[in-house]
Parts: C-alpha cells; sequence; structure tokens
C-alpha cells in the first residue's frame, strides 16, 4: 500500500522598508522560516550616517538597510554565528575616519569592490551569515530621495527629509518621488511578484516605507497583487513627516503610492512609558492616533510594544527610535493575518 506525505508549500512574506522597524519584524519572522520563505525588499535612497559618507566616497548604493535585513535573518544558533551577527552590527565610537562608521556597512562596501556588483556583495554576505530569506535591494540605480513641501519647495536627500530644520518641519510633504527615475531590480520585481502577503513597514512612512514605492514598478506590482497587504502603523508621529497624521492619513498617503489600500492595519494599543513620551514630546512627536473610522481596511488594534528599554550605541550620529514595536508580537499577528489566507 502507497503512503503519501503532504507537504505544505511555503507561504512567501516580503516585508517592504528599511531601517530599525523592518529589522525589528524581520527578527521575529524568522523564527518561523519552517512555515514561511521570508524576503526583504529594502529602500536604496538611505544618505545618513555611515551609510551616507561610504556612499559619498565610493559611489556605491547605500548599505545600511540592507546590512541591518541581513543582521535580522543571519543564523544564530551557535555562539560562532551569535559573533558575527554581533560583528556586523559594530559600531566605532572611536578612530579618525571611522568613528560613526559600521563594520557591517564596511564589509559590504569592500565586497562590492573585490566582486563588482552590490547584489553579488549582498549574497555573499548572506552566505557569510547563513541568512534563512533573501534580502533584496528595491533597485540598483543610484537615485536620491525628493520631497516636495506645501510651500513648494523640494528637498533633495533622505537624511535631510528623515531629520529636517526646524523651519522646513514646519510645511507638509506634498509629493515623494526619486530621482533620477529608477526601475525596480529584477529580483526585487520577482520577490513581490511571487508574493503571498506584503508587509509595508514598521518604519517610518516617508523616508523607509513609500521610498521603496515611489520606485517605478513597484507600486504597480503591489496594487495589482493578490497578495494581501499589511500596514504596520507606525507608533510615534515623525516631527517634519508625519506631524499630526492620524491613522487614516497615513492609509491615504499608502492608497496615494501604491494604488490600494491596506487590507489590514496594525495598530498599537500598548500603553507608553510616561518619560519615554516626555522625550518625544520635546521634539513635537506623539502617539498616532487611531483616527479611521472606514470599512475598507480591517483595523486590528492590540498592544504591540516592545518592553524593554532601547539601547543607544556609541558613535551613532543619528536619531533613533526609542520606543519600538515588540519582534515577537509583531510576528506573530503577521503569521496568524498569513493563516487565515489558508
Amino acid at each position: 500500500m502507497l503512503s503519501y506525505t503532504l507537504v505544505m508549500e511555503k507561504q512567501r512574506v516580503v516585508v517592504i522598508g528599511g531601517g530599525t522597524g523592518t529589522y525589528n519584524l524581520l527578527s521575529g519572522l524568522k523564527k518561523f522560516q519552517k512555515e514561511i520563505d521570508i524576503s526583504a525588499v529594502v529602500t536604496m535612497a538611505d544618505s545618513g550616517g555611515s551609510t551616507g559618507r561610504l556612499r559619498d566616497e565610493f559611489g556605491f548604493l547605500p548599505v545600511g538597510d540592507v546590512r541591518r535585513a541581513l543582521v535580522a535573518l543571519a543564523g544564530d544558533d551557535s555562539e560562532h554565528q551569535e559573533l558575527l551577527r554581533e560583528l556586523f552590527l559594530y559600531r566605532f565610537d572611536k578612530g579618525e575616519g571611522l568613528c560613526g562608521h559600521n563594520f557591517g556597512n564596511l564589509l559590504l562596501v569592500a565586497l562590492t569592490d573585490i566582486l563588482g556588483s552590490e547584489e553579488v556583495a549582498i549574497k555573499a554576505a548572506a552566505r557569510v551569515l547563513r541568512v534563512r530569506g533573501n534580502v533584496v535591494p528595491v533597485t540598483t540605480e543610484k537615485v536620491d530621495l525628493v520631497a516636495t513641501y506645501s510651500d513648494g519647495s523640494e528637498v533633495v536627500g533622505e537624511h535631510e527629509i528623515d531629520e529636517p530644520s526646524e523651519e522646513r518641519a514646519q510645511h507638509t510633504i506634498t509629493k515623494l518621488f526619486v530621482t533620477p527615475r529608477a526601475r525596480l531590480s529584477e529580483s526585487a520585481e520577482s520577490t513581490l511578484s511571487n508574493a503571498d502577503l506584503i508587509v509595508l513597514g514598521p518604519g517610518d512612512l516617508f523616508t523607509s516605507v513609500l521610498a521603496n514605492c515611489v520606485v517605478d514598478g513597484v507600486a504597480e506590482i503591489i496594487e495589482n497583487s493578490d497578495a494581501k497587504l499589511v500596514y504596520v502603523c507606525n507608533l510615534m508621529t515623525r516631527f517634519g513627516q508625519t506631524t499630526s497624521m492620524g491613522v487614516s492619513e497615513h492609509i491615504k498617503q499608502i492608497f496615494r503610492y501604491v494604488g490600494r489600500a491596506p487590507d489590514v492595519v496594525l495598530v498599537n494599543t500598548g500603553t507608553f512609558p510616561a518619560d519615554l513620551l516626555a522625550r518625544y514630546a520635546e521634539d513635537n512627536e506623539f502617539p498616532v492616533v487611531n483616527d479611521y473610522q472606514g470599512s475598507e481596511c480591517l483595523v486590528i488594534a492590540e498592544d504591540l510594544l516592545a518592553t524593554e528599554a532601547v539601547k543607544t550605541v556609541k558613535g551613532d550620529v543619528l536619531k533613533r527610535s526609542l520606543i519600538r514595536h515588540d519582534s515577537t508580537k509583531l510576528a506573530e499577528r503577521v503569521m496568524s493575518i498569513l493563516k487565515e489566507e489558508r
């Protein structure tokens, strides 16, 4: 008598974004690698900190968001693998010319110089780290992020948009695009086209999430995809980017740039520590209010907040989030949404 073993095909989950938000979600999803194939499509518009310096000096694509995604998905089953992860995250806090640089960024630049291709360098680093997933740049063309503001002025550069001057932050972003116009990479196109679930965020709405969607071809694939679209809403507003924006305005912006509203929006209801709220308030940043009353999106509101304190890294000159999503809570909720599709 013949026996058959039914093997369930892994569902393909694609996370679009960059920065620490994407890192947190990928770190959580990695625990479900036996059930899903994980891919990260990351922005290539980063221009701040160590990444920006290396981009200016070597002319290669920015590596910071790629590095974080690689580390998030890296193997961690042994002391050797954990040491490699720590090495890729290590940031120099002294040394003329080295201070502020991240070792992983330097290694990716060196690999690109040796191998002659950013994508080949990413694959090589993935093998070194035994990455459990796939990390692809949204485009292999060199671009700058550009924002047009309500006063008609334009700002070029992700870092300048992400950390605007006091005067610039008084105006709202009315248009986002990249210059020169660029096409999504073949690897990003294949990854997005085969997705069963696409997750936007978490991360800064304009400089991490939508920075990917304004690359030619990305929005078209997402708009026409059969994959369920999930948006992980920001925990806090970002001064000069999403000032005073509630959940409903976030959804409107996604619809504007992607061509479809998210099927599911994840919103945090966890209680923020009072001391951290006070520090954010000093920068005119506050919790994102769930003001959505429509019926097009399913809004799931629950405690998604990380409880552990965020540690600052010596030598890091960029403004980092002090309040973040809990990687396990977030990944488990994403998995529950995916399983509802089966």
